[in-house]
């Protein structure tokens, strides 16, 4: 079984009293269903398990919504016992009726039983549902294997990564032994990437030809998908937009160009392909700023962006398998940086980033721009070994009006902070995230208020 981090939210979930439904959602073949599966045996006396594909004929149940006739139904259905408390109720593939997402609020209300959805699409069909739990409904968003997962999966040791965690807070350089062999690991990690399946693949057999038949099989999926929930009339466009991913990251910018796939097109024209990949989260639009400040949302323009693969893995086996094996020797450097810009936007969605970049005609070229706190962080990927050559970061630092602090190069070299800019190994996304208030605690002044006479 591949441990997951999303175990460690269902269990606090659990813990705070399932007050509410939580929705696992997220692209297919990322693990939702064997995650909530394994949690719910280890963590209930029953479990009442419902898959909407595999159970067609389970729909009709929940086409009344009293809590009474559904666990009825699912009793007689299932030949298990509901137990308050004990019992959890698992409605997998939640997007195949959208009946049972409506029901949701009153089987929570009636709380004879804790309720975990896992559903894949669901804002591809946010039209079919008449109405949401809204108060009801906890939406938990999962994303393919991070980079931990990926080492917990090939059995590195905890104190190894605490070793490099200790690295990452202290500023202190990795041990080069360490170092080396850590570099190879996230290489390989790009190949492999983070589908629960293709992990599994190469941890059984290290074949990768196995892995990449496994990659194909998913992206195969992903285009029966396009066929089975995008509306007829979006279909092409779809496909089309899916299918240039991998060209349109090895461009020179990077940027997804409309007309590739038609000079006559515009953006507006093809702005419905480009949602319907991110809402079934198989692809992670990052959107260009105006100017990297915060808050970085209100200065996105929605007509310049780049179009990621939710899986590097993917893209690797979409992109060729030469690509892979260049991968492996370490030549990141050579048509490799979208692959590479891909891994990191990949890791900052699983981190619940939203993905921005900054490029202007002012010779600005910023890769990621972050938002972190009030803060807003430069991350630049270094493909080469000229990592220290950076003119547009440099730049942006010295600007006077955007007061920008501080800037991340992720790069082959070793941990190294030089003035206003810290040079990270590539490997050190592990540790990136969001600084968070333990609490955010605010009382005004209402004295004026109270005085009146």
């Amino acid at each position: 079984m591949l441990r997951r981090i999303i175990t460690d939210d269902l269990t606090k979930w659990k813990e705070d009293g399932a007050k509410t439904a939580l929705c696992i959602t997220g692209a297919r073949q990322i693990g939702k269903s064997t995650s909530a599966r394994e949690f719910a045996r280890a963590h209930y006396k029953t479990v009442i398990e419902i898959n909407f594909i595999e159970q067609p004929q389970m729909k009709e149940v929940f086409n009344s919504p009293e809590p009474s006739k559904i666990y009825t139904a699912l009793t007689a259905a299932s030949r298990t016992p509901i137990t308050p408390g004990e019992t959890l109720l698992m409605l997998d593939e939640i997007q195949e009726c959208p009946q049972a997402r409506t029901a949701v609020k009153f089987l929570v209300e009636d709380h004879q039983v804790d309720l975990i959805e896992t559903g894949s699409l669901l804002g591809v069909n946010i039209q079919e549902v008449k109405s949401y739990p809204v108060g009801f409904e906890t939406l938990l968003p999962m994303y393919p294997m991070t980079f931990l997962e990926f080492l917990w999966a090939l059995k590195i040791p905890e104190q190894t990564i605490d070793y490099l965690k200790s690295c990452y807070q202290n500023l202190e350089p990795v041990l080069p032994a360490v170092h080396a062999q850590m570099l190879e690991l996230f290489q390989l990690y790009m190949v492999v990437g983070g589908m629960p399946k293709a992990v599994q693949t190469y941890v059984d057999t290290s074949d990768l030809v196995r892995v990449q038949a496994v990659h194909q099989d998913i992206i195969d999926l992903y285009r029966s998908d396009i066929l089975k929930y995008a509306l007829r009339k979006d279909r092409v466009k779809i496909q089309d937009v899916f299918d240039q991913i991998p060209g349109q990251l090895m461009g020179k910018n990077k940027r997804f160009k409309v007309a590739s796939i038609d000079p006559s097109l515009r953006v507006y024209q093809m702005q419905g392909a480009f949602l319907w990949l991110e809402a079934a989260g198989i692809g992670l639009p990052c959107y260009n700023v105006t100017a990297p400040l915060f808050p970085l949302r209100i200065n996105e323009e929605r007509n310049l962006f780049k179009l990621y693969l939710c899986d590097t893995g993917l893209l690797c086996t979409m992109t060729g398998q030469d690509c892979a094996f260049e991968i492996l020797k370490g030549n990141v450097e050579i048509n490799m940086g979208g692959i590479l810009e891909n891994i990191f936007a990949q890791s900052l969605k699983s981190r619940n980033f939203n993905l921005f970049y900054f490029d202007s005609k002012r010779n600005y070229e910023l890769d990621f721009l972050v938002q972190n706190k009030s803060q807003v962080e430069i991350l630049e990927i270094k493909s080469g070994k000229y990592y220290k050559k950076h003119a547009s970061l440099n730049k942006a630092l010295d600007h006077p009006e955007w007061h920008l602090k501080t800037g991340i190069v992720f790069c082959k070299g070793n941990i190294e902070k030089i003035e206003r800019i810290t040079y990270l190994p590539f490997y050190m996304i592990l540790f990136y995230e969001e600084e968070r208030e333990a609490e955010m605690i605010w009382k005004p002044d209402l004295s004026a208020l109270m005085n009146f006479n």
